[in-house]
């Protein structure tokens, strides 16, 4: 077996060559992070060796730095094995006490790696076909978190333009409040505004639902408001409102691809009540290949969501918390789900329940739906079976 190890950076690569004997086949060098580099690696490699069943390539998970390289090395055909960095840096540790870190220091790491680790399973084509539902639902997760950001701010205006608002109304961040306040954005402003044209506009934004009434309530409230007189907070208001607008028109284009992609897929894992597209896709894209994993604790163990173990001696701790370790976006979507499918779930709500009567907090007795959901899931993705809804 020949292994080749490579550390990724952003401008260039460096390169380690061995075989299943710690022979170096080929000194540490440096290739750049473009097509000429790329095809560099390439003849290097195929100069020692041009069967590449007997051929491990390793690289640490870089981010966007690797995947130029990871899909070129993908397409030639070779076996690739992308490492956790974390992992990479506790294994180089492990071997020497000295503090020595470098880039080719960092690539026979990685050789030496694939060499002691016979288990790791190789990047498959379904991780990569993967890629770009996982690029949709992180970018996803990332424009709801910023419009939630937005939403707080508005919020805070509102506060203090015309604070009395938030109690005449049942949603404060709806279509026909946020319509309100893009025309007029103040207490003062709505007080001087025309009945007729406050009652057309909350009727239409509305879609009828409020009408004259409600148009007179507001006025009234913000003839008596104590809210301050500011314009440049008015300005900030508007333009912050447009732009959770503009969110939240690229959230539902996002929503669209991600929903076009998993039902190529066909998930089952979206039969099961309480998961919808948002939070299956992102489980789905976090996973990638179920194949991976040999049983649902190592999904688990993925997810960062078992439990940590320490004991020493007589010593064991009898308060573990979980690990945190792996994708925070894979935990963020597991959590969510859960909540939701123990809700519309009977089983899995007569499970909650039942730890909550053992006396564990919410939390707690939520992390054993969490298991509880994690080998359910991965049960109906190995089987590709369809969840069965049961009687608690």
């Amino acid at each position: 077996m020949i292994y080749v190890g490579i550390d990724v950076a952003k401008d260039k690569h460096d390169c380690v060559i061995t075989n299943s004997d710690g022979e170096v086949l080929a000194k540490a060098f440096s290739f750049s992070n473009n097509l000429d580099g790329f095809n560099t690696l390439l003849q290097r490699i195929t100069s020692i060796t041009t069967d590449f069943s007997n051929l491990k390539v390793g690289l640490e998970a870089t981010g966007h730095y690797s995947y130029n390289l990871l899909v070129f090395l993908l397409n030639k055909g070779l076996n690739i094995y992308v490492l956790n960095p974390l992992h990479t840096n506790l294994f180089r540790k492990s071997l020497s006490l000295r503090k020595t870190k470098t880039d080719k220091v960092d690539a026979h790491t990685i050789t030496t790696m694939l060499m002691s680790m016979p288990e790791l399973k190789p990047y498959s084509e379904t991780t990569y076909h993967n890629e770009d539902l996982k690029s949709l639902t992180r970018y996803r997760f990332d424009k709801v978190q910023e419009r939630a950001k937005l939403k707080t701010s508005v919020s805070r205006l509102v506060t203090i333009l015309f604070p009395e608002l938030e109690q005449l109304v049942s949603k404060l961040h709806g279509t026909a409040i946020y319509a309100l306040l893009s025309e007029f954005p103040s207490a003062e402003a709505i007080a001087n505004a025309h009945l007729t044209r406050l009652t057309h506009l909350i009727s239409v934004s509305s879609k009828g639902h409020h009408g004259k009434e409600k148009a007179e309530q507001i006025r009234n409230a913000a003839r008596n408001s104590i809210g301050s007189r500011m314009p440049a907070k008015s300005l900030e208001l508007k333009h912050t409102i447009k732009l959770i607008g503009e969110l939240t028109a690229e959230i539902n284009e996002i929503e669209t691809e991600i929903q076009r992609i998993m039902d190529e897929l066909n998930s089952p894992i979206l039969t099961i009540p309480g998961i919808n597209y948002a939070m299956g896709s992102m489980i789905v894209a976090e996973v990638g290949d179920f194949n991976r994993f040999d049983s649902p604790d190592k999904l688990l163990a993925y997810a960062g969501l078992s439990p940590s173990t320490y004991q020493s001696g007589k010593l064991e701790s009898t308060h573990s918390h979980m690990e945190k370790r792996g994708s925070k976006y894979l935990r963020y979507a597991l959590y969510n789900a859960a909540k939701y499918v123990c809700h519309w779930d009977p089983v899995f709500r007569s499970y909650l329940a039942k730890k909550r009567a053992e006396g564990k907090a919410y939390n707690v007795a939520l992390s054993h739906a969490i298991r509880k959901l994690v080998r359910v899931i991965y049960h109906l993705e190995k089987t590709h079976q369809v969840y069965v809804r049961q009687a608690a």
